[in-house]
């Protein structure tokens, strides 16, 4: 174990500082996640599901995404949650020697077994996606036996 080198590392002796570690602190300086930074290409976004008596409540954080953007859709009880993000800009006027662009696709899947497809609500408000599945109506099947 003691002879393991770090990837991207060399070995710390006395005898082998260089410009080599040198560039290799820089490397991993600029290519560290200091600060934290959260985004859909680089991330999965976050739920929260609320658990009624008539229905369930699922938040999703979903910052900078517009409603155009989202895909809610329910198949025999799995609820499935898609966004697809793509940032082009254009500019025409312009004469450009480098552009980028990004593109970012992620979904979730919950299975909620009794929920029911009809009056499903969705709102998205200030980032939050807010979603309201009703409960399918729980009918009581058993049947109470008197012993004589």
């Amino acid at each position: 174990m003691a002879g393991l080198i770090p990837f991207n590392r060399k070995r710390n002796d006395l005898m082998n500082i260089g410009f080599d570690d040198f560039s290799n602190m820089l490397d991993d300086f600029f290519t560290g996640s200091w600060p934290v930074q959260r985004s859909l290409a680089a991330d999965t976004f976050k739920i929260d599901i609320q658990d009624n008596d008539t229905e369930y409540i699922i938040e999703a954080e979903l910052p900078g995404v517009k409603k155009e953007d989202v895909e809610i859709t329910l198949n025999e009880g799995r609820l499935n949650l898609s966004v697809k993000k793509e940032e082009v800009s254009e500019d025409k006027s312009k004469k450009f020697i480098h552009r980028e662009r990004r593109y970012a696709q992620m979904s979730r899947s919950i299975l909620l077994a009794d929920s029911n497809d009809e009056g499903i609500q969705a709102k998205l408000e200030e980032g939050v996606l807010t979603i309201k599945v009703p409960k399918k109506e729980q009918v009581d099947t058993s049947k109470r036996i008197m012993i004589e």
